[in-house]
Order: structure tokens, then C-alpha cells, then sequence
């Protein structure tokens, strides 16, 4: 599993860049070599944000958690992935199982945007999001994977693009285009 590393606002130490590695070691049975992590940590205001997004296999798991304390941030972020991972498993296992892991999967490629925009929307942030027909059920697995909200895919059915999104009493919506 490789590890990166991004401090923002932050000094990082080599003591806490041992206990990431520690902590993850726990993950490497679950992952293959190729296994690509990113660990983000953030200062703002007294406040520590640790992010850490482990891709692999087009698979995306990804947990955020924001302490006062450095080290109890990553504690709760390995806590939340393994979390994710077990009430995942099942509905993971499956699709590898089946041999549709590579129609399951979609990956988001980060691209900011350059051109500054005239209108009264300031748009921070573009992403190109590569998507493949996956089932609604799907969508929804994955979206809560990566710990979204939202989550637009191809619908394998309707071959229209649509958006799964988590409601505030903690249901599910589905977006479906229509014509006026």
C-alpha cells in the first residue's frame, strides 16, 4: 500500500506519519499492493481534519473526522473506514464475486478549473467523474462508500444518467431526467 501524504496549515511528524502506517497495516489484508492512500491533514482554527481515501481496484473508501487533537482524528478515521468496510462487505463480496466489480466501480478525476467566472456563482472546484451502467442499489453502496451525499451515475436499466442522493430523515432519492 502506498502512502501519501498532504499537510495543510501543518507540520507533520514522523511520529505521526509511524502511527498512520501503523494504523493502516490493519487494512492491508484487505487491499492489494497497488493500493493508493491519501492522507490529508488540515489545521484550522485549533481544530485538526484528518482525511484518508484509500483507492484500489477502482474501489474508493474514504473517512473524515475533525478533533482538537491530531492523533484522536486519525483514531476515529481508521475507526469509521473499518466501519464502512464491514457493513460494506457483504454487498462487496458480492460483486466481486459475480465479476462485476469493474461495472461497479467509478472513479472521480479532480480537475480546478483555471477560468475565472463572470456570473454571480463563484465555482471553486470542477470534477470529471468517469461513469459506467451500474444499478441503482449500486449507486447508493458506493455513494456511501465515499461518504457523499450525492452520486451520479448511468442507471443500467433507463441508460440515462441519474443522481442517488441521502435525505435529511436518512431515505434515498433518485434523480431521473425528464422533458418539461
Amino acid at each position: 500500500m502506498k502512502i501519501t501524504y498532504t499537510a495543510r496549515k501543518v507540520n507533520l511528524r514522523d511520529n505521526f506519519k509511524e502511527r498512520v502506517e501503523k494504523k493502516l497495516l490493519k487494512f492491508e489484508k484487505l487491499f492489494s499492493d497497488d493500493a493508493v492512500t491519501n492522507v490529508v491533514v488540515t489545521l484550522e482554527k485549533n481544530r485538526q481534519t484528518v482525511e484518508i481515501t484509500i483507492r484500489d481496484n477502482g474501489m474508493v473508501y474514504r473517512a473524515e473526522s475533525t478533533m482538537p487533537e491530531m492523533n484522536d482524528a486519525l483514531d476515529k478515521v481508521t475507526d469509521m473506514l473499518m466501519r464502512q468496510i464491514r457493513k460494506n462487505k457483504t454487498k462487496l463480496a458480492k460483486k466481486i464475486k459475480s465479476g462485476s466489480i469493474d461495472d461497479f466501480v467509478m472513479q472521480t478525476a479532480p480537475e480546478v478549473s483555471d477560468e475565472a467566472e463572470d456570473d454571480e456563482y463563484k465555482i471553486v472546484r470542477k470534477k470529471q467523474v468517469i461513469i459506467k451502467p451500474i444499478s441503482v442499489d449500486e449507486a447508493i453502496l458506493e455513494m456511501n462508500m465515499i461518504n457523499h451525499n450525492f452520486f451520479m451515475f448511468i442507471n443500467a436499466e433507463t441508460d440515462e444518467v441519474n443522481v442517488v442522493y441521502k435525505r435529511a430523515n436518512g431515505d434515498y432519492g433518485v434523480l431521473e431526467p425528464a422533458a418539461d
